[in-house]
């Protein structure tokens, strides 16, 4: 009594004169307590830790940390006895609080413009104006689930769009939103997904990425006098944030480095979250500079049993699943700054068992503990408010019963903001390990209690003899079953623990199955904790990981690297003056041929000390690589932006997959160069990506940098969606006139954009003052490009009447074309497409598959190649750009072409078209050495690939590829075996289900959600 009475003193005497401006009905409650954690185990920070000490709270606050420090009159003491007290978990990645955003939406009708209200942008994917402090509320049931997890703050966004606007930094107390609130604009957050905006464009990858980069070029533009006449909300609100931390949505750890490529060319450092692939390139992760926030969630596993369904989960998939645990330990060898985020989780509740599956995976665990406090809070610029225990700082921590990643260990109480929260509010002492039982009448019974919470778990035993046991733990109640050959009959205990005294105990009523009753008492005996032993996803390790290149079916497992190779005795086609040439070897060296000739001395045509591999080439064929004009494999998430008839500024080389196995399979078929064109949906489309096909490289490594620029514009059904659906009646243009009268209005709006920048370029400081100020459009770049000769048009063509109208627009407008693809009607034509020097890539023989088709004849090649018209036949089908060699073949018949004359359709022919000729297309001394052998005559039908070099890398060996087949076929079986043994332990896995990859093509129509799948392998 006398003690209640001191701390009702205590309390009138803290009584606060602070201020606050919202009225209280009723009488306001403004006491100012201390509290004194005693006695408690203090986590200060990953790397500094305090034993038995006191830890002082007031008015929300760290007040004070230490082993002897005065605890204050009047303060709450709290004595923890042992507990172990750790900063409070941050999230960085959370909608807590806000509304959700609203799906998207399918519509009959395209929509180009903005549908809402305001001065805002013109796309409603890009809101950086939106706040979302103004936007959330306290969800109460919420913000409890997350604390019994550990977590004391969130950082909240709105999940939607592309720009998303600011995030606020939340404490997850139940006190006022005023009171929570403790950054309002802590950061802001980018995505590649334009989420619920109802307007057409962005509808692929790369329409987003083009997009992000023109607000950027737009932001720095209204910033400089842009503004002057115009007033755009979301701009200004973007220019205010160009200092907060960035936060970006990824996929895949390929999404990163393009993240990075975007945050070097404007200046701003992201932080990238949700890839769960990290740890398959952390070399180059590191060297991009950026901090990543890691999902804790992990891939589930699939349900193998069925072995025809089985086949249905790509060899990569299961990869995946097997390594997935080690990102964190893999990204903390390589050097790179993370934290956690437990945002993908189904239940937050697993927070800690994931963080102990990455520790066993491999990561310390001080830095898995970093990853949740210290390390999120320092990202934020938040480190001396949250994510350590340290004077002056929130009071958001949680206790343990032991330290964090003890098997067993659980969170018995949370305290944010000062206020506590009890995770387990009956038992806040840990009652694992053995226990005496001493029911009346019975003989003593030894219990072994392993687990108390979330589910009980252990066993009894009489003597040596274990007893068939139930026990059931609710809070402070104890239920037992036990039956045990040295009891008549079966007993059943109910009753208490007595969790917060010490020593500990249990007591209670018991009955017997005849019903006759009795007590029992328990005593707590001895620990036993190290008989619990963690339950790690198939024990698998960074040590264990084994990295292939790239973490897939026919991966190697070091990056391929240049081979010094002399191929003896082949027959060589140059594909040059010198044709085809018998008894011939070709010397390889750092990526180039050294020379061609009869019987050559490699020691003395090499440098000193360097030898040479020798490959007999007897009976063999040599050939350059294989050239695609016209290919659209390594593109991710849309190959069409046709959106807008004019999308000049997306670029293909933003979204290159560098995985794509069709790369794999087309390098079988003797292809090592490709032009990865946008699709044919709109008369202007987007800039190529002219590749190598480098497999297991990055996608930028996959980039040709000696490659001019090139860009796909497009005539006939396509643009003007003949063949859409009634839905697409929208756009601009619906008929030919239209087509036509798009390239004049681009062109013509590209010549003012030209002089327009000239003019303010050549202007001086004072100049520029008395001129509207200057908007770098990406889309009229592009044009300007093409007008100034420093990009080359791919044009997707069929008749000739269409041809004749573009050929007529660029005389009129100053362009060239560079080459008619498809050009089905060249042969129509091939006199005005001689005369206006532009080339033809066409089909062997495809023809009558759609309308503009059916005039289309299979000696169209060799007739435009008797013209004088530089030809080559391309593919623009996943499928046959593994057997160019074969089509290119067929001209031999349809045609009367040589043998040498139709080898040029798809090697030198299609380098000059993309102007790489002088690199690569002939085996001539000096070029690349893009090299195929082939087991026959390259025109044969019986012809096969035995190798294939990339710069002298030999990226397909057809006896390392019986090797690959054979181990893909020991790692699926591996690691399934993996899966039928968590099978076996009950564990729920999925159905697997068929899904095969999405083989982009010309005429696709990409309506904007992500495609992420893979081919079974």
């Amino acid at each position: 009594m006398k003690q209640l009475f001191c701390i009702l003193l205590a309390l009138l005497a803290f009584r606060a004169s602070a201020q606050i401006s919202h009225p209280v009905n009723g009488v306001p409650d403004e006491r100012h307590l201390t509290y004194a954690l005693t006695q408690v185990q203090v986590h200060i920070s990953a790397d500094e830790f305090l034993s038995n000490a006191t830890v002082l709270v007031r008015d929300g606050i760290i007040t004070g940390i230490g082993t002897s420090i005065s605890i204050p009159a009047g303060a709450v003491v709290l004595p923890q006895n042992g507990k172990h007290l750790y900063p409070a978990f941050i999230e960085l990645w959370s909608g807590y609080g806000l509304p959700s955003p609203e799906g998207k939406k399918r519509r009959s009708e395209e929509h180009v413009e903005r549908s809402d209200a305001g001065p805002f942008g013109w796309n409603m994917a890009i809101h950086p104006e939106f706040n979302a402090v103004d936007a959330f509320f306290v969800e109460s049931s919420r913000a409890a689930t997350l604390r019994k997890a550990g977590f004391g703050s969130v950082l909240s966004h709105g999940q939607d769009g592309i720009v998303r606007g600011t995030g606020v930094l939340l404490s997850l107390s139940d006190k006022k939103q005023q009171e929570v609130v403790l950054n309002p604009k802590a950061a802001t957050f980018f995505s590649f997904d334009k989420g619920s905006s109802t307007q057409d464009y962005p509808a692929s990858m790369m329409g987003s990425i083009a997009l992000l980069r023109q607000t950027f070029f737009d932001a720095r533009w209204y910033a400089q006098g842009g503004n002057a006449r115009y007033m755009n909300q979301s701009l200004e609100a973007f220019n205010t944030q160009e200092k907060s931390p960035a936060l970006f949505s990824c996929n895949d750890w390929q999404d990163i480095l393009r993240v990075a490529k975007i945050g070097e060319e404007f200046g701003r450092k992201f932080i990238v979250y949700g890839t769960e692939d990290a740890y398959q390139r952390p070399s180059e992760i590191k060297k991009s500079g950026v901090q990543l926030i890691l999902p804790l969630q992990l891939p589930e596993g699939w349900d193998l049993n069925d072995t025809y369904a089985a086949r249905h989960v790509p060899l990569s998939d299961l990869m995946h699943w097997e390594a997935a645990a080690t990102n964190a330990a893999a990204m903390y060898r390589a050097g790179v700054p993370f934290a956690f985020s437990a945002a993908g989780l189904k239940d937050v509740g697993q927070t800690i068992e994931m963080l102990r599956k990455a520790v066993d995976a491999g990561l310390p665990a001080k830095e898995a503990i970093r990853a949740l406090t210290e390390t999120p809070a320092k990202m934020i610029s938040a480190e001396n408010r949250i994510g350590s225990i340290r004077t002056g700082m929130e009071a958001s921590f949680f206790l343990t019963n032991d330290t964090l990643f003890h098997p067993g260990n659980r969170i018995v109480q949370t305290w944010v903001q000062g206020i506590s929260y009890d995770s387990d509010p009956y038992q806040t002492t840990d009652i694992r390990g053995k226990w005496i039982i001493q029911p009346e009448g019975f003989p003593d019974m030894q219990l072994d209690l392993k687990q108390s919470a979330p589910r009980a778990e252990g066993n009894v035993r009489i003597g040596n003899i274990p007893a068939k046991t139930i026990i059931s733990i609710s809070g402070s109640r104890i239920d037992l079953q036990i039956s045990h050959p040295d009891l008549e009959e079966s007993l059943r205990l109910n009753g208490s623990i007595f969790s917060s005294q010490d020593p500990k105990g249990m007591s209670g009523k018991g009955a017997t199955a005849t019903g006759t009753s009795f007590n029992w008492t328990g005593t707590y005996s001895e620990a036993l904790r190290d008989t619990i032993k963690p339950d790690t996803l198939s024990q698998f390790t960074v040590d264990s990981l084994r990295i292939t290149y790239p973490f897939a079916a026919f991966g190697s497992d070091s990056i391929l690297r240049a081979e010094t190779v002399l191929l003896t005795n082949a027959t060589v086609w140059t594909c040059d003056k010198a044709g085809r040439i018998e008894n011939t070897d070709v010397l390889i060296h750092q990526g180039k041929i050294i020379a061609i000739g009869q019987k050559l001395n490699s020691i003395s045509l090499l440098p000193k000390g360097i030898v040479a591999l020798k490959i007999d080439a007897t009976g063999k064929h040599i050939s350059p690589g294989i050239i695609d004009e016209h290919s659209h494999i390594a593109i991710t998430r849309g190959v069409n932006e046709g959106t807008q008839n004019n999308t000049a500024e997306v670029r293909i080389g933003d979204v290159l997959e560098s995985n794509d196995p069709g790369i794999y399979y087309q390098l079988a078929g003797g292809v090592t160069s490709a032009q990865l064109l946008h699709g044919s949906a709109n008369p202007i489309g987007g800039q190529s990506a002219i590749i190598k096909l480098r497999w297991g490289n990055t996608p930028e490594g996959l980039k040709n940098l000696q490659a001019p620029g090139h860009i796909k514009f497009a005539l006939g059904e396509n643009v003007k969606q003949s063949n859409w659906g009634d839905s697409k009646k929208t756009r601009f243009p619906q008929t030919r006139m239209g087509v036509e009268q798009v390239y004049y209005d681009a062109f013509q709006r590209a010549n003012e954009y030209q002089k327009n920048r000239a003019a303010w370029e050549k202007a001086s400081a004072s100049q520029r003052t008395k001129l509207e100020a200057f908007r770098r459009d990406l889309e009229l770049d592009a044009l300007v490009e093409i007008l100034d000769g420093k990009r080359n048009i791919t044009c997707h063509s069929y008749v000739q009447s269409e041809v004749n109208m573009l050929l007529h627009v660029a005389d009129s407008m100053n362009f060239h074309v560079n080459t008619f693809t498809h050009i089905l009607e060249g042969y129509k034509v091939a006199d005005k497409i001689k005369a206006h020097g532009a080339n033809a890539s066409t089909f062997s023989d495809w023809w009558a598959y759609k309308f503009e088709v059916n005039d289309a004849i299979p000696y169209n090649a060799a007739l435009l190649t008797k013209m004088g018209v530089n030809t080559g036949i391309n593919s623009d089908d996943t499928e046959m750009g593994r057997r160019l060699n074969q089509e290119a073949a067929k001209t031999i018949l349809y045609g009367g072409l040589s043998q040498e004359e139709a080898l040029k359709l798809v090697t030198i022919n299609p380098a000059r078209m993309l102007k790489i000729d002088a690199q690569t297309g002939s085996l001539l001394q000096g070029k690349d050495a893009d090299v195929v052998v082939w087991t026959d005559n390259p025109l044969s039908i019986l012809a096969k690939v035995e190798m294939t070099f990339v710069d002298g890398i030999r990226y397909y060996d057809a006896e390392r590829n019986a090797q690959l087949l054979k181990h893909t076929e020991q790692e699926r079986a591996r690691i399934s075996a993996k899966l039928l043994k968590e099978s076996g332990k009950g564990k729920k896995l999925k159905t697997p289900m068929p899904k095969r990859r999405h083989e982009n093509h010309c005429e696709d129509e990409f309506t904007g959600e992500l495609l992420n799948e893979e081919v079974s392998q």
